[in-house]
């Protein structure tokens, strides 16, 4: 891949830097300044974290924030596949986010979420016993006949937003920048890693192994709907178990 000229590495710097800003990026900031946050109030194993929370106390406005929150987190992707698009790619086809093998894209989906769900809650588990991490509560809505459903949502809008964004644009634009693949999955990797340090170390570190592993096999594959794939299906069974197991344990 010939060098782009200087002007044209400006701008898919300040395009890179944009999309972040507007997305993981900024989750990025917010989630270190979170850590610090956490980590001057006490010791990280007394404290807790709720990813997926109630936005109102009332079932149908809670509902419509919800859906609300799932539609506007996934414009940073729809910007993605725009700017891609612009620019002379053809983005669903780049990404690998089309359908042309779903049998094997669901095959090594399954594959990957083995392979990362059991050490990353293995590490998590670590990390509590060390002090490192908090405590996680995946699933903190309320009760409602839309609860599960929205929960699946989650799971899939953040598996669309991470995995286009960081294991998909950002190593196909560092790749147009010229840069080495060690430094290009470093990056996702680190980025990835980051975003989720509002967990405590612990998380932060699994994420980071976590993204070492999907940013290879996208450098490597061309293809982000296994890793789409995988991590709906990590997510779910976070969420939705989570949000199910009291009420199996109750009965």
């Amino acid at each position: 891949m010939p060098a782009p000229s200087s002007r044209i590495q400006l701008l898919l710097g300040l395009e890179i830097a944009v999309v972040l800003a507007l997305s993981l990026g900024r989750s990025a900031f917010y989630a270190v300044l979170a850590l610090i946050d956490a980590f001057t109030r006490g010791p990280l194993a007394e404290q807790t974290t709720a990813l997926n929370r109630s936005a109102s106390d009332r079932p149908w406005f809670d509902l419509v924030h919800q859906l609300a929150n799932v539609a506007f987190a996934l414009a940073p992707v729809a910007l993605v596949l725009l700017l891609l698009t612009l620019t002379g790619t053809a983005a669903v086809r780049a990404l690998g986010l089309d359908l042309r093998r779903p049998g094997k894209d669901l095959l090594w989906g399954v594959v990957l979420t083995a392979c990362i769900g059991l050490p990353g809650l293995a590490i998590y588990y670590l990390g509590r016993a060390l002090g490192a991490s908090l405590e996680v509560i995946p699933a903190a809505l309320d009760t409602h006949w839309w609860t599960v459903p929205v929960l699946v949502l989650h799971a899939l809008k953040n598996a669309l937003v991470e995995e286009v964004i960081v294991a998909g644009y950002l190593v196909l634009r560092l790749e147009q920048l010229g840069w080495k693949p060690v430094a290009i999955v470093a990056t996702s990797a680190v980025l990835r890693g980051l975003y989720h340090l509002y967990q405590g170390i612990g998380p932060g570190l699994a994420n980071m192994l976590m993204g070492v592993v999907f940013a290879e096999w996208f450098r490597r594959t061309r293809r982000t709907m296994p890793l789409v794939i995988a991590h709906t299906l990590l997510d779910v069974v976070a969420f939705v178990g989570y949000a199910l197991l009291p009420d199996y344990i109750s009965t």
